[in-house]
């Protein structure tokens, strides 16, 4: 079974942004995935110098990208992932 990494950005930018509180996300995973998800901080994903690329904080699940993620929407694409 293939491991979703979830690289959540600690940028400046991004933890003022919200990503401090994404910080807490393996508290919220559900119990029955918590096995298949890998939760990893990265310094800085690049993505807020990219044009376009929407806003921080940013998070990366597997191969795609949330803009303005929240707890909520990461679990959403964990689950997504996961079927």
């Amino acid at each position: 079974m293939q491991k979703i990494v979830v690289k959540i950005c600690t940028g400046t930018l991004c933890y003022v942004m919200g990503g401090s509180e994404l910080q807490l996300l393996g508290e919220h995973i559900p119990t029955e995935l918590q096995e298949r998800v890998e939760i990893k901080g990265a310094t800085c994903l690049d993505y807020c110098n990219q044009t376009g690329s929407g806003n921080a904080p940013y998070v990366l699940v597997g191969e795609k990208v949330i803009e303005s993620a929240t707890i909520a929407k990461i679990i959403y694409e964990i689950k997504e992932q996961a079927k």
